[in-house]
């Protein structure tokens, strides 16, 4: 590990600590200091902690502040831009993650990871090229291509979408916008070339709506109702299909759940993922793509139940 990655690691440390403890003093920091792993049981010095302060403001924009009363206890200032989402708070927790794995290398067999080709490898360049505003010379293979392609694109954002990341870019030679997944991605380099990056194009307001990176394909908002059996409903309260979920009837038996949001086929596969526990009651005509979808299921199914039936009069 390098010294860079070493103290940002320890910077982390510091954030996660006092967030999950809310208030903390310096002494019961400094015992917590030496059970961890990193510290290679050495006491955490008052000196290095207020420098690791000033770090951590000027890495994640985090205030460390101290009640100047009492125990003395340390907060985080601003604690909200930790919790509300976003690259600051997705950094965070991807390296206390790493940190929390760091710490466990007697039991590493016992912590079982999902390998996913997440394409990270293209990440770095392609983030360099988006600061540098350079074009990309790209050789990809889509989902649904028989042979890959090669042609220059400009990058505009990037987004991370259930552990895969993908690339929002024009294409140079029609104009075109495209969402590319970095997993596809066969070759990249950049281009001399630069590109003026649109000032009216706002990645917030171009994937406002989305479940996940459906963008291009001309769905509109809507408002989508779903009735949630009960059992399924206590999942998705905790994990919830879409930023703008709202539970707007609740029972014994099922719950129904509001959304604003683009009805696009990965949303679609979504709610078809919770089986018949999950019921869409509008917009009618997505209840009946639904619909047409759970039939042709059914078609592929439903000779096994007659094979079954068949044998069962035998």
């Amino acid at each position: 590990m390098t010294m860079a990655s070493n103290l940002i690691n320890k910077y982390v440390w510091l954030v996660d600590t006092i967030y999950r403890k809310r208030k903390i003093s310096f002494e019961e920091l400094n015992c917590l200091w030496q059970d961890n792993d990193i510290s290679e049981g050495a006491e955490l010095s008052k000196r290095t902690f207020h420098k690791w302060r000033v770090a951590v403001e000027e890495l994640f924009g985090l205030v460390i502040e101290n009640e100047n009363k009492g125990e003395y206890r340390y907060f985080i200032q601003n604690e909200s831009a930790v919790s509300s989402g976003g690259l600051r708070s997705w950094i965070l927790n991807t390296l206390t993650v790493s940190n929390l794995l760091q710490g466990c290398k007697g039991i590493k067999e016992r912590i079982m990871l999902e390998d996913i080709p997440s394409g990270q490898q293209y990440l770095s360049p392609i983030i360099e090229a988006m600061k540098e505003n350079r074009m990309l010379s790209m050789t990809y293979k889509g989902y649904y291509s028989c042979e890959p392609s090669t042609y220059v694109v400009e990058p505009y954002c990037v987004k991370l979408f259930k552990q895969r990341w993908y690339m929002v870019a024009r294409k140079t030679d029609t104009g075109g916008m495209r969402i590319y997944s970095l997993d596809r991605i066969i070759s990249l380099h950049k281009e001399n070339d630069r590109f003026a990056y649109p000032k009216d194009f706002d990645p917030e307001e171009f994937f406002y709506g989305c479940f996940g990176v459906i963008a291009c394909d001309g769905t509109k908002v809507e408002t989508v109702e779903l009735q949630v059996t009960e059992d399924q409903a206590n999942y998705i309260r905790s994990l919830p299909l879409h930023e703008s979920q709202k539970e707007i009837y609740r029972c014994e038996a099922y719950s129904v759940f509001r959304y604003s949001v683009r009805p696009t086929y990965d949303f679609m596969q979504e709610v078809l993922s919770h089986g018949a526990d999950v019921e869409v009651l509008a917009p009618i005509w997505f209840r009946q793509q639904v619909a047409d979808v759970a039939g042709d299921m059914w078609k592929i199914y439903k000779g096994d139940n007659d094979d079954k039936k068949q044998e069962e009069k035998l």
